[in-house]
């Protein structure tokens, strides 16, 4: 009999990466406070819209992730080689504004979570996390960096452990996924744009195609089977990875349905308000859970958010750009300095008069209208033979891809519409 092969499952853990993390990284805070809303306003009505756009997510990122392994260069690379400077001018910066505002109200978040479990202050918080974040991305080595984003993916199962602790009618729960109780007007139109957007975001594919680069660009030259190889292992961590962030998703709009929907609690602007809200209404050990998981996913975004911007602004501008490099021997200088300038503008953003809530608005309208000419430019990008090679998408990728295209560019058209 053949041995069986011990820590298959460690083994297994291991080949887990990009997809993963990119896909934790999706349920960051500001991520909460939409999902939160959604379920504190409109009750279990919502689900169907994380359970609508998995295989669409799954898609988009998929060819964003190959795109990245298979041309070993970033998105803003091969958009600057393949389309007009001011194409690339105009969506890295809008990217590089949206980014900041997000890390902004990310930050804030985590601090003010951080502040009701223990009091003090928010901005000696928010100031603190943003320096943490900054420093382990400087001077962590890459691979070591990347170990701790997947360990903290952990901290979004505080959101799972919520449900448990709550009574449920898992009959109704389902039936309002399949037969949402809506009628379509202004509020649910809003929603509606609301967790599309938050769901799929630019960030997300420039973040995951440069870590595929990352990897492929410590590799050897591959064969066409290796290739293929590195794609099923991509096809595999991205599925994984996007089915994790939307379960999630799934189970904080659920926990907040339960809770605060059916306290009367209905309007929830941020993801610290919706964790201060559960407390009188699930009690001390939800509310724990729930601000817990907005710190640990805040640490886990805000690296994502700033090293996008990063990788976008250092690819645009033909500089040398990637966590490996070493800043002690001058590498990577504007690439980091990309990465500094993002989150210390986050921070100071906390220190302003700046509404949240509307931070988190307009950052989302900037990811909505720049997702659509992006994903159309990857999609043009990974099926083309010239940039591809023998490794274009297929026809069912394809097919996919395109609809989360068409349908994201309908949830911005409905979001102008709505202004």
């Amino acid at each position: 009999m053949k041995a069986i092969r011990p820590f298959g499952l460690r083994r297994g853990l291991r080949k887990l990466g990009p997809g993963l993390i990119t896909g934790a990284a999706d349920d960051d805070p500001s991520g909460i406070a939409t999902y939160s809303q959604a379920g504190a306003q409109f009750g279990f009505s919502m689900l169907w819209t994380v359970v609508f756009t998995l295989p669409l997510m799954i898609a988009i990122q998929i060819v964003s992730a190959r795109i990245g392994h298979v041309t070993r260069r970033g998105l803003a690379a091969n958009i600057r080689a393949g389309f007009p400077r001011w194409v690339l001018l105009a969506v890295v910066g809008l990217l590089l504004v949206a980014n900041t505002l997000n890390l902004a109200a990310d930050i804030a978040a985590m601090a003010e979570a951080l502040r009701l479990l223990v009091g003090g202050s928010a901005h000696v918080y928010a100031v603190t996390f943003g320096l943490l974040c900054l420093v382990l991305q400087v001077f962590l080595p890459y691979q070591t960096y990347v170990r701790w984003l997947k360990w903290l993916t952990l901290a979004l199962l505080s959101y799972v452990a919520v449900v448990f602790t709550v009574h449920l009618d898992w009959w109704t729960v389902a039936r309002q996924i399949v037969r949402p109780p809506l009628a379509l007007g202004h509020d649910v139109l809003l929603m509606v744009v609301a967790v599309f957007g938050t769901t799929i975001s630019p960030y997300l594919f420039f973040w995951q195609a440069a870590q595929e680069m990352e990897d492929a660009s410590g590799q050897p030259p591959q064969t066409r089977q290796d290739v293929r190889r590195h794609l099923r292992r991509i096809k595999i961590d991205t599925s994984i990875g996007m089915v994790f962030s939307n379960l999630i998703a799934f189970f904080i709009i659920l926990s907040t349905a339960a809770t605060l929907h059916a306290a009367g609690i209905t309007d929830v602007q941020t993801s610290a308000q919706a964790a201060e809200a559960l407390r009188p209404v699930a009690g001390p050990f939800t509310f724990m859970l729930f601000s817990l998981g907005i710190i640990g996913t805040g640490l886990l975004a805000v690296p994502v958010l700033a090293g996008s911007a990063g990788y976008a602004v250092a690819e645009a501008a033909g500089w040398s750009g990637s966590l490996s490099a070493r800043l002690d021997k001058g590498e990577g200088r504007g690439f980091y300095g990309v990465i500094a300038t993002a989150t210390v503008g986050g921070v100071l953003l906390c220190f302003t008069s700046m509404d949240p809530v509307r931070a988190l608005f307009w950052s989302a309208v900037i990811n909505g209208v720049i997702a659509v000419p992006i994903m159309a430019v990857m999609m043009l990008l990974a099926a083309q033979p010239s940039t591809m090679g023998p490794h274009v998408i297929g026809p069912r990728l394809r097919v996919l891809g395109w609809i989360a295209t068409v349908a994201m560019a309908l949830t911005v058209g409905a979001m102008l519409a709505t202004l």
